[in-house]
């Protein structure tokens, strides 16, 4: 059974993987093939029709060479790949652009990543959903939200968004973040899980190493601190403010039911561990059993 598990585990990081960086390389090489090259009417053929001619052919491949699970990997990494190349155009124009072109290649590595981290760590649980694509409506409700605000603030108040150390800083904050939230799941292996668990395994374990020696739930604290930067990096003020409250209070409610159930599973073995170690995000306490929350 181990094998089998392996094999897939594997299997699926391959795929994925080979995917993304194929895609990624093609459309990088087309898109940046004037800046390198020099600009003809042949080569403005091969950078604005090359991309959408090779997304044909790639879909045309996939469907009669992969099937069933492969091919939904295949299809959504070849996806992510393709916005990374896309985001790497964008940095090289105007600076609004290549702030929008840095925020678009966090997004891009964040799905990607999270994909090829359950697969290598717990591929037990690993399907299509590992790419948090369809994370919820809400999520891309706010993805779109800081979009517009980008769009307007570009249009009405340029200005605003020549402070490019700020973007710097929504970089350094989305790179912290994707660390820390991947060195949670490394750390935690099979013990990680996107979902709340409410029922404990017989091999669940309580882990207190690695980077969760210093914070209890360091996999929410990355995430938390990296949808913060990419509004940085787009320098929206009002997105910037909203995704702070309502992360902020996503996690709130998230730690705090999670941790009713990890309260439940180790008893004193994790009430001893939260007196050592927060939550890792600010004003969180978590779950203690006799708070009337």
């Amino acid at each position: 059974m181990s094998v089998l598990i392996n094999r897939q585990k594997y299997s699926a990081a391959f795929v994925a993987s080979s995917y993304f960086c194929i895609s990624a390389s093609i459309l990088t090489v087309t898109l940046f093939s004037g800046n390198i090259l020099g600009y003809t009417s042949e080569l403005w053929a091969l950078k604005y029709w090359g991309p959408a001619l090779y997304l044909c052919l790639l879909n045309f491949t996939l469907r009669y060479s992969l099937k069933g699970f492969p091919y939904e990997v295949a299809l959504r990494s070849a996806f992510l790949g393709s916005v990374l190349a896309f985001g790497l155009y964008l940095t090289s124009l105007t600076a609004a652009w290549r702030a929008f072109g840095l925020y678009i290649i966090a997004l891009s590595m964040f799905h990607f990543s999270e994909f090829f981290a359950v697969a290598l760590t717990n591929p037990r649980t690993l399907t299509i959903d590992s790419f948090i694509l369809n994370h919820s409506i809400q999520y891309w409700l706010a993805a779109v939200a800081s979009w517009i605000e980008m769009s307007v603030e570009c249009y009405f108040f340029p200005g605003l968004k020549s402070a490019q150390w700020l973007t710097t800083l929504g970089v350094a904050m989305c790179i912290s973040g994707e660390v820390w939230r991947k060195m949670a799941m490394f750390t935690a292996k099979t013990n990680f899980n996107h979902h709340v668990q409410t029922v404990k395994k017989a091999d669940h374990q309580l882990v207190t190493s690695g980077v969760y020696a210093f914070c209890r739930h360091p996999s929410y604290m990355g995430w938390f601190y990296w949808s913060l930067g990419t509004q940085m990096i787009l320098i929206n003020p009002i997105c910037l403010m909203i995704y702070t409250i309502v992360s902020w209070s996503f996690f709130q409610e998230r730690i705090y039911a999670e941790e009713m159930f990890l309260v439940s599973f180790f008893g004193n073995q994790y009430l001893e561990y939260q007196k050592q170690v927060g939550t890792g995000i600010p004003f969180i306490k978590g779950y203690v059993p006799d708070d009337s929350w």
